[in-house]
């Protein structure tokens, strides 16, 4: 009996030991956002396909587990990239993104927990420049700036997808350029906008003008189809409609037959 409880006590005391030496590296408790993979050094490494989800889990104390942050994350990034013409222009951009949590593995394995700096920022940095040495710097700064941004972000999602980062969103936020070519850009712009206004105000009236000479002609049309069609006979057939519909009035009158122009009744008296 003592010698079984004292091959207990052994074990319990071997027991506490190995939770004292090796508990910190078997306990593991994964918070929400957060995913791991297992690299097992004595038998197959690293296992890229089986994902540890957020909670607690245990691993033999001889095997690493990679823990990954897979949240939203935010970079804000300030450079200055030529344009087609050699120009310097200052951008200043924001990029947001997060590992795709299925992958963790690979972008483990390819860049490791550094990957931000090994593989996010160097892409965007390289996309930007590439873009931005395709337009002008007026471009850049107002023309196409929308061209220009939705041109970086299509070309970056490409790439940092293909190395297991999924991209949420990318801004513009700010561009610099030499205040003397700032200034002659925007002086170009409000000239080129006071001209469509002017053009807008000369079609405006131009079109009024036409409207007019339409109406007008209209008109002229009009009273000369009617004049036309003021024939005599029709004329005395108005006419004798109208004695007809005045004999009915209740009113007291004169109607002397053919003693009006072109032998229309004349109508006399109104009381």
């Amino acid at each position: 009996m003592k010698k079984q409880f004292s091959s207990l006590l052994i074990v319990v005391i071997i027991g506490v030991i190995l939770l004292i030496f090796f508990g910190s590296s078997m306990f593991y408790t994964l918070q929400p956002g957060d995913r791991a993979i297992i690299f097992r050094q004595f038998t197959t490494g690293l296992d890229k396909e089986n994902i540890f989800e957020p909670g607690f889990h245990v691993i033999a104390p001889w095997n690493d587990l990679h823990i990954y942050n897979v949240k939203e994350q935010k970079s804000e990034e300030t450079m200055d990239v030529l344009d087609r013409s050699g120009l310097s222009v200052n951008i200043d951009i924001s990029v947001r993104f997060n590992p795709i949590y299925e992958k963790i593995g690979f972008l483990h394995e390819v860049f490791g927990k550094n990957y931000i700096n090994q593989l996010v920022i160097p892409e965007v940095r390289s996309s930007v420049r590439q873009v931005a040495g395709r337009y002008t710097a007026e471009e850049i700064y107002s023309t196409k700036r929308s061209l220009v941004e939705k041109a970086i972000i299509e070309e970056t999602t490409i790439i940092l997808e293909k190395n297991f980062i999924q991209m949420r969103a990318m801004l513009i936020r700010s561009i610099g350029l030499p205040n003397e070519i700032k200034n002659a850009i925007e002086s170009k712009l409000k000239q080129e906008q006071e001209a469509l206004a002017y053009k807008f105000r000369l079609d405006k009236e131009k079109s009024e003008a036409e409207r007019k000479k339409i109406e007008a002609e209209g008109i002229s049309n009009y009273n000369l189809i009617i004049s036309q069609s003021l024939t005599t006979n029709i004329l005395k057939q108005r006419g004798i409609e109208a004695t007809i519909e005045l004999a009915k009035s209740n009113n007291t009158k004169v109607v002397v037959v053919g003693a009006g122009k072109d032998g229309l009744p004349l109508i006399l008296g109104n009381n």
